[in-house]
């Protein structure tokens, strides 16, 4: 089901300023809250719905690219290789607005005073690479090079942003708190404070190398097994390789996720292989030897017997793909397509007629007992 237009959500128009976008969440927030609507699916998902909407219309960069693109802005990039950013560990405090509802019900008894972030608060953002191979290099694996940007900690300032030797002061707008209070009706909300992000400090010498920026962007080339076997669709982890965390928190995750090309010959279900090879009238009906090609690149002999049907079916063991960490292998399955002659010589035509004088219910018994099932229903 498309997704609804993320204005439309919030119930504010496209020109609507971030005051109006961060009011209009609030009220929705307050009304399907999971912990106002306990087991209420629909009002939870009108609350994430809303949350989505707000996580994106929020962020500058991100309600632009919105308004340019619409939704296909947030969706995986495709190719050979693509690269977004997103945040897998920090997903829900980062979509359903850890600004807005830290302490969010405080009117109902949640704890007061100042509330200092953890480290794994500023921990990096997880990256995604889409990365597309082929059916050749899943079954033999491979070592893939990968060019990314990124970030790196400061190294003048270790990542915290501030001059070496020089001290944060209180902030100003939260007076050291590192939340800010509002009053709406029966309730107090209490949000993380948007001057210092929460850590109720502020950089007085900010650092000459970074700007008080904490870290910078830089390129990256980092090499990484793709394994054998690999299934499309799989999510590949690589443990702090994502963006730098900074005041102390830990680099986020970088994860490649694979897709698998299309191949010109094989079909793939699992571990299994499947193609079909075109057996012309005459060798299925005498039988044959044919050669057909193998994923690793080599050939291999199947029999086909005299009399073989359109669509019969051969396995070749073990001729399939590799299971991943595991020593065995699928197998392949060749299916044949009777091909029949489109264009005939005068003498293939006048053999052709010759057999089927001599065609009688031995040769063909499928034609012999459909007619025989056929009459059975015209007389019944």
């Amino acid at each position: 089901m498309a997704k609804k237009d993320y204005y439309e959500v919030l119930g504010v128009i496209k020109s609507a300023s971030s005051e109006e976008i961060k009011k209009a969440y609030r009220k929705l927030a307050l009304k399907y809250h999971p912990d106002r609507n306990k087991g209420d699916k629909a009002a939870e998902a009108k609350f994430k719905e809303a949350s989505e909407a707000y996580h994106v219309l929020s962020d500058k960069e991100r309600r632009t690219n919105y308004d340019q693109f619409g939704h296909a802005a947030f969706e995986g990039a495709g190719g050979r290789g693509g690269f977004s950013n997103f945040d897998f560990s920090n997903a829900f405090s980062d979509i359903f607005g850890s600004d807005i509802f830290d302490d969010f019900f405080e009117g109902f008894g949640g704890s007061r005073g100042r509330r200092q972030r953890r480290s794994s608060d500023f921990r990096g953002a997880d990256l995604r690479y889409d990365l597309s191979i082929s059916l050749e290099e899943v079954y033999n694996g491979k070592k893939q090079e990968i060019n990314f940007s990124s970030s790196e900690k400061c190294g003048r300032c270790n990542g915290y942003g501030a001059e070496p030797g020089s001290k944060p002061i209180s902030c100003s707008a939260c007076g050291g708190q590192g939340q800010v209070r509002s009053s709406q009706g029966f309730f107090t909300i209490q949000q993380t404070c948007p001057e210092c992000n929460g850590s109720g400090e502020q950089i007085s010498s900010p650092c000459k190398d970074c700007k008080g920026m904490c870290k910078k962007q830089t390129r990256k080339k980092i090499s990484t097994n793709i394994p054998k076997g690999v299934d499309d669709g799989t999510r590949i982890r690589l443990s702090g390789k994502g963006e730098a965390g900074i005041k102390g928190g830990g680099n986020g995750d970088l994860y490649i996720f694979v897709s698998v090309e299309p191949h010109n010959i094989f079909k793939r279900s699992e571990e299994n292989l499947f193609f079909e090879f075109p057996v012309s009238l005459a060798d299925a009906a005498l039988g044959t030897t044919i050669e057909v090609p193998t994923i690793d690149g080599g050939k291999a002999k199947v029999k086909i017997p005299a009399g073989t049907q359109n669509g019969k079916q051969f396995r070749l063991r073990d001729k399939g793909m590799p299971i991943m960490r595991n020593k065995d292998y699928g197998d392949l399955y060749i299916r044949t397509i009777t091909e029949v002659p489109i264009s005939l010589t005068k003498e293939q035509k006048n053999l052709l007629e010759q057999f089927k004088k001599l065609e009688d219910s031995k040769t063909n018994p499928g034609i012999k007992n459909f007619f025989e099932k056929a009459k059975r229903f015209w007389k019944s």
